[in-house]
């Protein structure tokens, strides 16, 4: 399946190859890795520059209205990169929530500062219970003195030690695992009440556990209908797993590669190792592993936009099965075909290793999305 982008389209590809091939050598990387933000602040001002952070937001809030195409063509090139700036927690999840959810008060105070890089954002919606499940939330959120007070704990919180603010989901009525009766809530990370524990993830992402203890909020902080958050962080998680998806894609693009180079100019019995046949074989299913993920990675990127709820729950599940599945065949084929080495800290390779492990537990893994695709009503077969 081929998909041809428009010139729009090809400077943007260019515009992102330039910044990792300027920005994000190897060992420019594993610095940013020890620093104590995890990332670069000049990159992500230069993000905005370059408009990335405004990419996918509408125009009449200072941005470029993009589509999800467009999204998913700029994380696979930054997936080559294996990028640490907290493009999708701030963009994809809380820029999200707030065009979908946010009335216009608050995209017009929120989204014109996300886009020029004075806003980062975060989104709790996991739970030390609730594993895959958006509906399991023990976080309560009671209504007083024309607010709302806040107290329950959210864990694997993107981006949390950054964020300027941090949506939450919280029960505002029904049982632990009603769909009904959560709602979402921008919360100041500094407010009284607040803790914040950060810390580095496998793959060098930073995270953190956000302790909500008796943390007052206003009307004014609660993201769209009161009892009905559910559906809003549905749609935008669906729409955020096409875009760590396409991450994923470009990820396997640089293992493909940098596993060939190797196969060539490794010796063994004084010949490359790449003219052994059973080699060639496996590096073959690793380039069409990573062929056909990238064709329907880019094919639901173009549907998952409908408002069919139905359809788009359905397309994320199938794309993140199937990236799931891909992602750990060529990163196991990567490593095991470097050697020991490959697992190192010295390469590469291990590094994509582990953003791809990542890339599978988020938003749910293969299991979750397989069972999801078939209760939706899924016919295809996911293998």
């Amino acid at each position: 399946m081929e998909f041809n982008v428009n010139e729009e389209q090809r400077l943007l590809q260019e515009s992102v190859e330039r910044f990792v091939e300027k920005e994000y050598t190897f060992d420019a990387r594993g610095k940013l890795l020890e620093s104590e933000e995890g990332f670069s602040p000049e990159n992500w001002a230069q993000f905005a520059e370059l408009g990335w952070l405004a990419l996918p937001v509408a125009e009449e809030h200072g941005g470029l209205g993009g589509s999800s195409f467009d999204i998913a063509l700029l994380t696979e090139a930054l997936g080559r990169g294996l990028v640490l700036e907290p493009f999708v927690p701030t963009v994809m999840l809380g820029g999200g929530l707030l065009t979908i959810a946010g009335n216009d008060a608050q995209r017009g105070e929120w989204l014109p500062k996300m886009a020029e890089g004075k806003l980062q954002l975060a989104v709790g919606f996991a739970e030390r219970q609730s594993r895959f499940n958006l509906a399991d939330v023990e976080t309560k959120a009671e209504a007083r003195d024309g607010g709302y007070v806040l107290s329950g704990h959210k864990g694997v919180v993107y981006n949390a030690g950054a964020a300027n603010r941090i949506i939450v989901s919280a029960r505002t009525a029904g049982g632990s695992r009603d769909a009904d009766g959560i709602s979402l809530f921008m919360v100041d990370p500094k407010a009284d009440g607040v803790e914040v524990r950060s810390y580095r993830t496998q793959d060098g992402l930073r995270a953190g556990e956000v302790v909500l203890k008796d943390v007052a909020v206003s009307a004014d902080d609660v993201l769209g209908p009161v009892d009905g958050g559910l559906p809003l962080l549905q749609t935008v998680i669906d729409r955020a797993s096409i875009a760590i998806s396409a991450e994923a894609v470009g990820a396997m693009e640089m293992l493909v590669k940098q596993t060939q180079e190797y196969l060539k100019t490794r010796k063994q019995f004084g010949v490359p190792i790449g003219s052994f046949q059973v080699l060639q074989h496996r590096l073959v299913d690793m380039f069409t592993e990573h062929e056909m993920t990238k064709a329907l990675t880019y094919r639901a990127a173009t549907v998952i936009d409908t408002d069919d709820v139905l359809d788009r729950a359905r397309t994320a599940s199938a794309v993140k099965a199937r990236i799931g599945r891909a992602a750990r065949f060529v990163g196991q084929q990567a490593v095991q075909l470097h050697g020991g080495m490959g697992m190192t800290s010295e390469l590469p390779i291990g590094h994509y290793f582990k953003r791809l492990t990542m890339i599978d537990m988020m938003f749910g893994n293969t299991d979750f999305h397989r069972k999801r695709f078939a209760d939706l009503g899924g016919v295809a077969t996911i293998e």
